[in-house]
């Protein structure tokens, strides 16, 4: 297990980066993760996060397409705000686990 600082905090991570205890994210250490990923985080962002940390509360698998049917964005604009693998980048800075569906 390896350990990263973001906002001043000490984290545990996996292997690829993604935080393993999901309650010890906030917006500030979403800020951080994004930076390194070369991203700088809009309120749109953070409504997408917001969505995909709600559906992961929830127990439910995350998929592009239900996020395409969210409302909040489409898949084109998804594809925009979190460029490359939309999914895993999304995740990964909203402090959640790497999606099954991702490889």
């Amino acid at each position: 297990m390896a350990q990263k600082t973001y906002a001043g905090v000490v984290l545990d991570v996996n292997d690829e980066g993604y935080l393993l205890n999901k309650n010890q994210w906030n917006k500030e250490i979403a800020r951080e993760i994004a930076k390194e990923e070369n991203l700088e985080l809009t309120d749109k962002h953070f409504e997408v996060i917001a969505y995909l940390r709600d559906k992961v509360e929830k127990g439910e698998t995350l998929t592009i397409r239900a996020i395409g049917k969210s409302g909040i964005v489409d898949i084109k604009g998804f594809y925009t705000l979190f460029p490359g693998a939309p999914l895993k980048l999304a995740t990964k800075i909203g402090g959640l686990p790497k999606p099954v569906s991702c490889v």
